[in-house]
């Protein structure tokens, strides 16, 4: 171990990236100027991520668009921000915490729309002043948001060009207004000259084959690759652009998307529907989960397949809808009543949503049982520029009961746990799905030998199927290990390659497949490991109580933990990485539990 200390504050944008806030009121423009700025880094050669965040009230509140762009891969927010641009000052104050400055920093606010808000006064960053809005007025028929797009592109060295062409991808206006907002375009980039400056990006060739996509997208497209053609869901936040991304895609594969007319009608539907012999999902967040306790028990108890999507945010009851946080995993793994055992998935970055909801999809068929993904805000309603995910193989198959079958009997105790599945109307296979317990011919039973033998049953064709190795993440190695899961995966990576600079070595664990537990996968990956710190996002320490109850982890473990909404910073995750490891060859003495 060369070095105890961590060069956590080194960032630039070659390998760190450059990383802009857009801010203002909420309708001004700020995610579409930041949306096109993304776009423009896309066709420039970029690599980046767009976080969306807003205050409660969403619409004419305050809201913010957060980037980072740079030439590698970026999954997580950098520690401080080189540009903050507001296009107004309304309540841009209460995400003093969100937007970190530094003294080298730079702020860009309009002088006719307030004051800069004393919390970044006090952080000693530079600051400018420049009349968006005068200036979109003096050009008829332009938008204030267009000059701060200009200003932005400029001051990060974006190609005019790559900033035209993202705009005229998404325009669905007249060619007169069109002309005016380039124009406001090249007004904003006119005046960066006189604004200051910030690192540049360097010079990048426009890289073929990238997506540019957020986790909500990617979840839906994953889902019908695996072949769900039915969702019936109740709209909330943030998952409601997964359904509304759903709606024309599954129309064009002949699949149906139906708005139920809340939580415990949508997951009786896709129960229904799965019934009947059609892969079947329902997106949802927290609240909604928990609406659907007992059709995921029904589903469970019937085996019936579904996919449920949950989008985590920051908790309990309706918490802060627009905010991430993962806090939903506790309910996720154990919030059932009974002995109901459930497969729990999480993506663990934006592009690998796409193929964890799709191996869910696989998963759920397969196995004849629900499957709960766990997604969060801070994947699902954020941008980025990904390479292209690989095509999976994994689509949905259920066994299927053949017409006639002799002796059928749907529940029938087999070695695998898993038994053929009639599709309502195929010649003698009639049978009772219901939540009652059952014997093996599906005829309700109150025994104690039947209420074993399927309890046995259901929790068997979970414990031995073969997960392969989609079941984690596994990168480097050390006698430390660092476990996570979900949206966390991003910063963890970037933390650990940065206490790697220093001389600490650690191997990162990145859970995918939370349920049903797997002990003996994780011994094999935590050999010769001695150390253990699990990281996540909520303020309970979910993972790592989880941990500690299903897995015996080596050494002492320790626990990195936080709410929402503030996202967990590469920075902090480096020192706690290195701290961790400097107690290895020393007495670690009692589990460590940070908040």
């Amino acid at each position: 171990m060369a070095s105890t200390t961590s060069k956590s504050n080194a960032s630039d944008t070659a390998h760190g990236g450059l990383s802009i806030a857009l801010a203002g009121s909420g309708g001004s423009g700020v995610m579409t100027a930041g949306t096109l700025l993304l776009s423009a880094a896309a066709k420039a050669g970029a690599y980046g991520l767009m976080v969306r965040t807003s205050g409660p009230q969403i619409r004419g509140g305050e809201a913010a668009a957060l980037l980072r762009i740079g030439r590698e891969p970026v999954a997580s927010l950098d520690d401080r921000f080189h540009l903050l641009l507001a296009f107004d000052w309304q309540n841009v104050h209460r995400f003093a915490d969100e937007i970190p400055l530094d003294g080298a920093s730079l702020v860009v606010g309009d002088e006719g729309e307030g004051e800069v808000p004393a919390p970044f006064v006090a952080t000693g960053a530079r600051m400018a002043a420049l009349p968006m809005k005068k200036m979109a007025k003096a050009i008829p028929g332009s938008w204030t948001n267009m000059v701060a797009l200009g200003l932005a592109g400029a001051l990060a060295g974006l190609p005019r060009e790559a900033i035209e062409a993202a705009l005229r991808d998404s325009w669905k206006r007249d060619e007169a207004s069109l002309a005016a907002n380039l124009a406001a375009i090249d007004a904003g980039a006119k005046a960066a000259a006189g604004i200051g400056s910030i690192p540049k990006l360097p010079k990048l060739s426009p890289g073929g084959g990238r997506w540019l996509i957020s986790g909500n997208e990617a979840a839906g497209l994953g889902a019908i690759r695996g072949g769900v053609r039915f969702v019936a869901a109740y709209p909330i936040t943030p998952a409601t652009e997964l359904l509304e991304w759903m709606a024309p895609a599954l129309a064009k594969v002949g699949g149906t998307l139906l708005q139920a007319e809340d939580e415990l009608a949508s997951i009786n539907m896709i129960v229904g529907s799965s019934f009947a012999g059609v892969p079947s999902l329902t997106a949802t967040a927290g609240p909604g989960l928990a609406l659907m306790t007992e059709g995921i028990g029904l589903a469970v108890s019937a085996e019936v397949p579904l996919v449920v999507v949950d989008v985590m945010r920051g908790g309990p009851s309706t918490g802060i809808p627009a905010k991430s946080e993962q806090s939903d995993l506790s309910y996720a793994v154990s919030g059932l009543h009974g002995d109901a055992p459930r497969l729990v998935v999480a993506p663990t970055s934006i592009a690998d949503c796409l193929a964890t909801t799709q191996w869910a999809v696989h998963l759920a068929e397969a196995l004849q049982a629900p499957a709960i993904v766990l997604s969060d805000q801070f994947m699902g309603q954020s941008r980025a520029i990904v390479d292209r995910p690989a095509d999976l193989a994994f689509v949905g198959r259920r066994l299927v009961a053949e017409a006639n079958a002799p002796d059928f009997k749907r529940y029938r105790d087999t070695p695998s746990g898993v038994s053929p599945m009639a599709i309502p109307g195929v010649p003698g296979t009639a049978y009772t799905a219901d939540g009652l317990e059952k014997n093996e011919a599906g005829t309700p039973s109150s025994g104690a030998r039947d209420h074993r033998v399927q309890l046995d049953k259901r929790a068997r064709k979970l414990a031995v199927h073969d997960y392969g190795d989609m079941w984690a993440d596994i990168e480097g190695d050390g006698e430390l290990a660092v476990l996570t899961f979900g949206s966390t995966t991003g910063p963890v990576r970037e933390a650990i390659a940065r206490a790697a600079a220093s001389g600490v070595r650690a191997k990162l664990v990145a859970m995918r497949l939370l349920a049903p537990a797997l002990p003996e996968k994780l011994d094999e990956a935590l050999a010769g490991v001695r150390h253990v710190l699990v990281v996540e996002q909520n303020h309970g320490a979910q993972f790592y109580r989880y941990l500690r109850a299903w897995f015996d982890l080596p050494g002492r473990p320790e626990s990195f933990h936080r709410p929402g909404p503030l996202p967990l910073k590469p920075a902090e995750l480096a020192d706690a990485i290195v701290a961790a490891a400097g107690r290895i060859s020393g007495a670690l003495g009692r589990p460590t539990v940070s908040v």
